[in-house]
């Protein structure tokens, strides 16, 4: 048999060339001429068999497809099978293109078909040719059709039309396929499209919460979902059938389950939590429609909801389907299909199929650079306190990519040599002395470096200062709360509120502040610390909630106790664990290549959490802690000659046992 195939190239169209093939026919393939290359690539795929592919140029925008007189001449009475399967299938193509494609390109298809005095016409609708019908849908309905203001549901229909008005003389069927999505067997599809547009969700929740805990979500109406071999399998066989011809089939499943059951299914698939309870969206219909309408499209609720679906990567257009109303009838498709083994499989036994292509091969995060040098590359970075501790360290790990590196500290002489290590590795490098505890020099600090490079890409705040002393040997020393303050909070925020407004107009910018473990666990000896830090952290959620439409993003790290000269007094800490400069650079670098909220160790996080479900037990925990280990010998104020008390195992095995707290 001779078969001519529109769309052979997509993602059906690939799979229904492969069967049509193994039939041993030879499959005449619409290309146009640019697109050559996706044919080769099936031939490709096809492997055994691709000389029989055969590669027809022409357009769906033409008249008669424009095939040119040669092909139409070689083709003409030869057609045993015209199937027509190239359309738009996108809910976020615009009306014009639709209406272009899937319209005209049918008229376009039929005609060509006639041209050639093609056997029979196979057209590939949808089930978004019966519209929003609220009932059971049969495959003999056809103009009770309804709410067509869709473009996409509008022109799969009227497509639909041109096929029965304009193939009177031709033996037709149409198909009308559920949300295809991959391979039951592999998994395999090409693009993003249907339940898909909520993995990402999902994948989101399974990063946050543990698969164990319940979550609330919808109930929704029924989602048709049928895997491509299915749909495939079902067209070559009927589409064989000539005594079915003239009939519309429904490729769908007799047991579709509602949004909220297949969210569960894929939640399983991808050992995400599970919606144990999900709400109907009907429960809600006792309100006004045109109250519920009016409420919805308020700019502010409006934002919101763009912003947090644009997020997920869902397109606003989606959610006009998660109360799908129409069911299918599919009677005369299972009696076409009576004796081939041939039936839609249950969703769960392919999900997990599913889900794992998606997420090894279409989710949208593996297209992004996870590396530092790939973030990186182009941009321009200020790391405050870059010559000593974690700041050297983060600067040393940037010094490997191709970043331009603006290095602030107090000391030239270390600036220099930074800079030398840096540049000695292949580096950019500019340094840039300055006392971030000066508000005019970081006045200065902030002019001269948008005089010579015009903005900062993303500012590391790292200079700091900690000061380990207990509340009842501070109160004659206010000022060590106010230079730690100057230093830790109002110095950082200079530089913040210096480089924000060209961040702001160039709609980018990464702000990364180097916080603390303690303003999560509100450890004893460090008000002083812990309250500048905090002073900052609070800065930051206020300002992101400001800059957030605008791509400036703000980062704080909860930084757990390093191995730095700053704690170097303390000698307790020699016995205690602690994190390397580089480890703690490494957390730097996760920063800038994820760009989260927060970044915190699993016991900071544990401290928060407790002290806000349980703070007098958490108050009881730091205030053991407080008792254990003593002020230093410095703090204490006398003589410097005395000995520290050794370090005790209840000490060092506490320590252990909060690693990274400050004590």
């Amino acid at each position: 048999m001779n078969y001519f195939v529109t769309g052979g190239t997509g993602f059906i169209g690939r799979f229904l060339v492969e069967k049509l093939l193994a039939r041993g026919g030879t499959v005449h393939v619409l290309v146009r001429e640019s697109s050559l290359d996706k044919l080769e690539a099936l031939k490709e795929r096809v492997g055994s068999g691709a000389e029989r592919i055969q590669a027809v140029v022409g357009d769906l925008t033409q008249t008669a497809l424009g095939l040119n007189d040669n092909d139409r001449e070689a083709l003409t009475g030869k057609i045993d099978h015209f199937f027509h399967l190239a359309a738009i299938y996108d809910l976020q193509a615009d009306a014009e293109s639709q209406e272009l494609a899937n319209i005209e390109g049918t008229r376009a298809a039929v005609d060509c078909a006639k041209t050639l005095k093609a056997g029979c016409f196979h057209h590939v609708s949808s089930i978004a040719a019966a519209g929003l019908y609220k009932g059971t849908f049969r495959e003999d309905m056809f103009e009770e059709a309804e709410h067509l203001d869709n473009p996409y549901l509008r022109t799969k229909h009227l497509a639909e039309k041109v096929v029965r008005d304009e193939c009177k003389k031709m033996p037709w069927k149409v198909y009308r396929p559920g949300m295809v999505v991959g391979h039951s067997e592999t998994g395999e599809i090409d693009k993003i499209d249907g339940p898909y547009y909520f993995f990402k969700l999902l994948q989101k929740l399974r990063q946050t919460l543990p698969p164990w805990m319940p979550t609330v979500g919808i109930e929704g109406g029924r989602m048709n979902i049928v895997p491509v071999d299915y749909v495939v399998n079902a067209m070559d066989h009927i589409a064989h059938n000539p005594k079915v011809d003239t009939n519309c089939f429904h490729l769908t499943d007799p047991e579709p389950a509602k949004v909220g059951e297949v969210m569960n299914i894929f939640a399983e698939a991808g050992h995400a939590p599970k919606m144990a309870m999900r709400i109907d969206s009907r429960m809600f219909g006792f309100v006004p429609k045109m109250i519920r309408d009016g409420i919805t499209k308020l700019p502010p609720i409006q934002r919101i909801r763009n912003a947090i679906l644009q997020d997920m990567g869902i397109p606003p257009e989606t959610l006009k389907f998660l109360n799908y109303p129409t069911k299918f009838d599919n009677r005369d498709t299972e009696r076409a299909l009576k004796g081939s083994d041939i039936s839609c499989p249950e969703l769960k036994t392919y999900a997990a199929k599913v889900w794992d292509y998606w997420e090894r091969n279409l989710d949208p995060e593996l297209s992004i650079d996870r590396t530092l040098k790939g973030r990186v590359e182009g941009k321009t970075v200020m790391v405050t306190g870059a010559t000593s501790g974690i700041g050297k360290a983060t600067a040393m790990k940037l010094g490997e990519t191709s970043a331009k590196i603006i290095l602030v500290a107090r000391t030239p002489e270390k600036l220099e040599e930074t800079k030398y290590e840096i540049e000695r590795m292949g580096g950019e490098a500019h340094i840039y002395r300055c006392d971030i505890a000066d508000i005019s020099d970081c006045d200065r600090l902030v002019q001269e470096v948008l005089q010579d490079h015009g903005y900062i890409d993303i500012l590391v705040n790292n200079a700091g200062r900690s000061i380990r002393r207990s509340l009842a040997l501070s109160f004659d020393r206010f000022h060590d709360f106010e230079r730690t303050m100057q230093l830790n909070y109002f110095g950082a925020l200079k530089l913040i509120m210096g480089f924000s407004p060209a961040m702001l107009e160039r709609k980018s910018g990464h702000i990364i502040n180097i916080s603390s473990i303690g303003v999560l666990t509100n450890a004893p000896r460090f008000s002083a610390y812990v309250a500048s830090k905090a002073a900052l952290d609070a800065f930051s959620r206020c300002a992101a909630a400001e800059f957030s439409d605008r791509n400036v993003k703000f980062t704080t790290i909860n930084m757990p106790l390093v191995r730095t000269p700053m704690i170097g007094p303390t000698k307790i800490y020699d016995s205690v664990p602690t994190l390397t400069p580089e480890e703690a650079a490494d957390m730097v670098c996760e920063a800038i290549i994820n760009r989260p909220k927060r970044i915190a160790t699993r016991l900071g996080v544990f401290a928060q959490v407790m002290n806000s479900v349980a703070p007098q037990i958490s108050e009881i925990v730091m205030n053991t802690g407080f008792k254990m280990f003593p002020d230093s010998i410095a703090s204490q104020g006398v003589d410097g000659k005395k000995k520290p008390a050794p370090i005790s195992s209840e000490q060092v095995a506490f320590a252990a046992l909060m690693r990274g707290i400050y004590w």
